[in-house]
């Protein structure tokens, strides 16, 4: 069980600046979105290219940085991902202040944030695989998830309500200061960071080294798969929900965050409860379970309708959603760190994120030109039958044993 289990004090510092950095860009959840919508007029083609090029962008710039991380201590890089959120970050309040906010700055702070995000990632998924036994993995990257769902449960009414009471900006400060605040708690965690082995010159195979890692290995292999298409596909759609709620069936953005917020008790139910039931049922049994339960619910997004009734539909659908990803998602993530080796533990993380990044991109800009042939119900009603065929990428059988 997670609760009163404890990982020690420099744990609680990476998980306390976790938690702030969490809840900062949850409070933010959709203000690019809203920002474009209902501050530039943007269409859905404009909106899902936001959604599209940041991640596609920022992917490219990122795959050189995997294999760097590796022959760098792991805290100064993640406080300097940090940093750099922030500086691209707050850019954006300081544009609309003046009136020289445009979609191109848009673009351009979401390549920047995109590219830090995966860098920041494979960095603190490395320090944690150092930080924490090999036992305890599952329990501490449980409490990131509870913490991730508990921050996306308060984040986006708060920051709803801000940009309607404060300002269409106010969510986009609170996001940067936490990355702030996070690089300050990291710099808290103290203590001896081994030095890595001194570093070479980055060469053309150790761009792709954390690939050869994903593909050769049986049981990361389909689960990559598995992760571009179906976080492809959810997050593809998110835009055109935006656009069908916000603009078509008008829902106000508080509405819009409450409507995400709610169901996010179920992710924070599920991310507690994933350790006992990988204790009773076995890793792999929860893994199958839980990736194809999570498969079920997008396709009801397309039948959203109008009104209270429908902020309560679509509350139903993301809670049983979110509820099966909570469970997935640790027992994924802590597979991940058991298998990889510790010196390519960052640039095979970096490709992971490269690629469900590049998949989410690609998706995006597909969905978006889908939705304006089709309309968006259909093009989310189109996603939500492909992500019935995800679980048939899942493994089959779990044939990499977790290391003695």
């Amino acid at each position: 069980m997670m609760r009163g289990r404890s990982l020690g004090p420099r744990f609680r510092w990476l998980w306390s600046a976790y938690a702030v950095s969490a809840f900062g860009t949850w409070l933010g959840f959709g203000a690019f979105p809203m920002l474009a919508i209902l501050v530039l007029h943007a269409g859905p083609a404009a909106v899902s290219a936001l959604a599209a090029v940041g991640p596609a962008v920022g992917a490219l710039v990122a795959v050189p940085l995997g294999p760097w991380v590796d022959h760098r201590r792991k805290r100064p890089v993640m406080m300097a991902m940090d940093v750099i959120r922030f500086a691209a970050m707050v850019s954006v309040p300081a544009a609309y202040a003046l009136g020289w906010l445009s979609f191109g700055q848009l673009l351009v702070v979401a390549v920047v944030v995109a590219a830090a995000d995966i860098t920041f990632t494979s960095a603190s998924g490395a320090f944690l695989k150092g930080l924490v036994p090999p036992e305890d993995l599952l329990v501490a990257n449980g409490r990131f998830e509870s913490t991730n769902w508990t921050a996306l449960a308060l984040g986006p009414p708060l920051g709803g309500a801000a940009f309607a009471l404060f300002g269409p900006v106010t969510a986009v400060v609170a996001n940067a200061v936490s990355f702030l605040l996070s690089a300050l708690g990291i710099r808290a965690i103290g203590g001896e960071e081994p030095r890595p082995r001194e570093s070479s010159r980055l060469r053309a195979r150790d761009l792709a080294d954390g690939w050869r890692t994903l593909l050769t290995h049986p049981g990361l292999r389909p689960l990559l798969f598995n992760a571009m298409v179906f976080n492809g596909l959810i997050m593809g759609t998110e835009p055109l929900l935006a656009v069908l709620m916000l603009n078509q069936l008008g829902f106000t953005p508080w509405q819009y965050g409450l409507a995400f917020a709610v169901p996010c008790l179920g992710g924070l139910a599920g991310a507690r409860l994933t350790p006992r039931l990988v204790a009773r049922f076995g890793r792999h049994h929860v893994l199958v379970t839980a990736g194809a339960l999570r498969a079920c619910w997008l396709l009801g997004l397309a039948f959203l309708p109008s009104g209270a009734g429908g902020l309560l539909f679509v509350m139903a659908v993301e809670f049983g959603l979110i509820f099966s990803c909570s469970v997935f998602n640790p027992v994924v993530a802590t597979y991940r760190l058991e298998q990889l080796p510790a010196d390519r533990v960052a640039r095979t993380l970096s490709a992971w994120s490269v690629s469900t990044k590049a998949a989410v991109a690609a998706l995006t800009a597909a969905w978006g030109l889908l939705a304006s042939l089709t309309g968006t119900r259909v093009a989310i009603g189109i996603a939500g039958v492909l992500a019935l065929a995800t679980p048939l990428l899942l493994p089959r059988r779990d044939r990499t044993p977790i290391p003695a």
